[in-house]
C-alpha cells in the first residue's frame, strides 16, 4: 500500500466520530486498495467535511450536497447500507 493510502486508510480510522471510525474504517479496510488514484483524492477531499454531515451522508440519512458527490461516496453509501441491514 502506498504512503498516501496509508495516510489515508489512518485518517478513516482515527475520524473523531466512533461511528465514522467504524464506517469509514471498515469500507477502507475493505476498498482501499481497490479504488483509482482519483477515489482516492476524492474520499480524501470528502473528509474535510465534520463528522455528523459525513455520518449522515454515509448512512443515507441526508443526502450530500452535489460537490461532494463521487461515484467513492456512493460506494460508501452502499457500503454502510449494506452493513447495517
Amino acid at each position: 500500500m502506498d504512503d498516501d493510502r496509508k495516510r489515508l486508510l489512518f485518517h478513516c480510522t482515527h475520524m473523531g466520530m466512533m461511528e465514522n471510525d467504524v464506517l469509514f474504517g471498515d469500507f477502507a479496510r475493505k476498498h482501499l486498495q481497490s479504488l483509482t488514484n482519483q477515489d482516492v483524492k476524492d474520499l480524501e477531499a470528502l473528509l474535510s467535511n465534520n463528522d455528523m454531515d459525513l455520518f449522515m451522508w454515509a448512512s443515507g440519512k441526508e443526502s450530500a450536497p452535489q460537490e461532494w458527490d463521487s461515484p467513492v461516496l456512493r460506494a460508501l453509501i452502499v457500503f454502510c447500507a449494506r452493513k447495517t441491514s
